[in-house]
């Protein structure tokens, strides 16, 4: 157990976080489960669960041990600097309120690890996936429901959480949406056509009433969509059509950014669109190669 200035210091930097940050409350979660195990460990490791004083003396050896109980512990290299990465901005940030020297921590290299770039899907295979989603329901509705959450997922570069979270208040579809995504960021996000269309078919089919406070995509009861039923119809189109394990609902963002790309897209154009506060987060999510890349440069820079 940590002591209790030490769990109301780390309390006042979650606040922190979620205040000034913007961080999402699943970012929130994650911060605060890396930060308690990393205090948690540096307790019983140094024998000393009264007030900051230990915490403040962490040295190399000790960031060596904590490292090395999470990898023995099963702990990959990506979780671990991710957990890093957490603890460095929390010790930062407490080192300048209690006044101590935080390089020890600060220094620590966080472990090599190979990215995993987005698989999107082949054009064809992103058409199919919207054309065959409503196939594996029984009821017209909620293949109409399934095929207009699928659609904007790849139409508009909706995260899952994003389409589910529309309301009534939001149907019929504009134009343009305006979506609050990840750390309470807004972004404007054109509608196209056959959204709008598959967001209607499915209205004029959904038996269950739908109230303007209320989410847009029902369940089969009627209460909210979970996730859950989107990733479960998708599964099992991507069986039907012979897909990879990879046509996720994430998956289908990532295809509308590479598709839009590869059409010529631009890409600054795309990163706000998808919301990103990092464009090198969307040449991630669009597997721009070098070529392309110098392809844009070269279109964009001002010449002399």
């Amino acid at each position: 157990m940590i002591s209790a200035a030490l769990s109301h210091r780390l309390g006042q930097w979650l606040d922190h976080q979620r205040a000034l940050s913007g961080a999402a409350e699943n970012t929130i979660t994650a911060y605060r489960a890396d930060v308690l195990g990393f205090l948690s460990f540096m307790t019983m490791h140094q024998g000393d669960a009264q007030g900051l004083a230990p915490i403040a003396r962490i040295g190399v050896r000790d960031m060596r041990a904590w490292m090395a109980h999470e990898r023995g512990r099963g702990v990959g290299a990506r979780s671990l600097a991710r957990a890093l990465s957490a603890v460095k901005s929390f010790y930062r940030w407490l080192a300048e309120r209690e006044g101590f020297e935080p390089t020890a921590v600060l220094s620590t290299r966080s472990p090599k690890f190979q990215r995993k770039l987005p698989r999107p899907l082949a054009e064809p295979s992103a058409k199919a996936m919207i054309e065959t989603v409503q196939m594996q329901a029984r009821d017209p509705w909620v293949g109409a429901r399934d095929t207009a959450v699928v659609t904007l997922l790849y139409g508009c570069g909706l995260r899952i959480s994003e389409a589910l979270g529309l309301m009534g208040k939001d149907a019929p579809l504009p134009q343009v949406l305006r979506i609050t995504g990840k750390g309470g960021k807004e972004r404007i996000v054109p509608v196209i056509d056959a959204a709008r269309d598959a967001v209607a078919t499915y209205l004029r089919l959904c038996p269950h009433p739908i109230e303007t406070d209320a989410p847009l995509f029902k369940a089969v009861r009627g209460g909210p969509l979970s996730p859950r039923a989107i990733q479960k119809a998708m599964q099992n189109t991507r069986l039907q059509l012979g897909l990879p394990a990879t046509a996720t609902p994430h998956a289908m963002r990532h295809s509308f950014a590479t598709h839009l790309l590869s059409a010529g897209g631009d890409l600054r154009a795309i990163q706000e669109l998808l919301g990103h506060a990092s464009l090198s987060t969307t040449q991630a999510y669009t597997a721009v190669d070098a070529a392309r890349l110098m392809d844009v440069y070269d279109r964009a820079h001002p010449k002399a």
